[in-house]
């Protein structure tokens, strides 16, 4: 680890690279779940779906002692509208990273394409109340977004668990970024997210950033006043979160 500091309740750990940071984080996970899975007999886990999780999730698939069998898989936003076979979709991202790799109990994700959206956020919000979650996997935006929950979006003490994001200009240019649509134009406008609130009543959050395109939102969330113009910094009020970054993304902080 090249460094490691704590902002209120937020820690930040700094690591050389991508491969040192997604290992790092998956141990902690593993540990972390083991740990869970000593006092009850399952436990509810959110996942991110973006290049950035690509390193902790190969990890996390490598692990043959976790019990993935106790484990409920959720995901934590989804874009409304693209067809069911796009690459994009973010359901297709985790199955194809580790929903489909190992047996988890339950993979319970968002439709984007109900044909009645506000019953999909019924549904979901009553999967989420029956399934407590435990541990959140979670990256940051270039705009300090967690989920879709975008400045302009994002509300501290929303009293929604699930709902519609209007997707901004800079949330929607990263997904050109990422490499996961070619154009603008291309990426859709609109989204379904979990909401600040369902991410943060997580008993742990593990939040996974690299690239450089992420240097300013980090050092934002680390040293900029708590509030919804840089949601990610509402993790510094969680007891148990940790941010991992490498030297590319961490560089504000060295």
């Amino acid at each position: 680890m090249m460094k490691e500091l704590k902002k209120d309740g937020l820690k930040c750990k700094i690591f050389e690279n991508r491969d040192l940071m997604g290992k790092n984080a998956a141990d902690d996970i593993h540990d972390k779940i083991i740990e869970l899975l000593k006092e009850k007999p399952l436990i509810n886990m959110i996942f991110a779906a973006a290049p950035s999780q690509n390193e902790v999730l190969a990890e996390l698939v490598k692990m043959t002692d976790i019990p993935w069998e106790r484990i409920n898989a959720f995901h934590m936003d989804e874009y409304i509208g693209l067809s069911e076979n796009a690459p994009q979709r973010f359901g297709t991202f985790l199955k194809n990273a580790i929903f489909d790799k190992v047996p988890f109990k339950s993979v319970n994700l968002i439709n984007g394409n109900a044909s009645d959206i506000d019953a999909e956020c019924a549904r979901y919000t009553k999967l989420l109340k029956e399934n407590p979650v435990d541990i959140v996997c979670l990256g940051i935006g270039e705009n300090g977004h967690i989920a879709f929950n975008d400045p302009g979006v994002a509300d501290f003490h929303d009293i929604k668990s699930i709902k519609i994001a209007e997707l901004d200009h800079i949330c929607r240019n990263q997904q050109v970024n990422d490499g996961c649509f070619q154009t603008l134009d291309e990426v859709p406008k609109y989204a379904l997210t979990l909401t600040i609130p369902a991410l943060t009543a997580a008993k742990y959050m593990v939040c996974v950033v690299p690239s450089d395109k992420k240097a300013v939102a980090i050092k934002n969330t680390m040293t900029e006043e708590i509030n919804e113009k840089c949601p990610a910094t509402i993790m510094r009020k969680h007891n148990n979160a940790v941010l991992y970054c490498e030297k590319d993304s961490g560089q504000y902080l060295l």
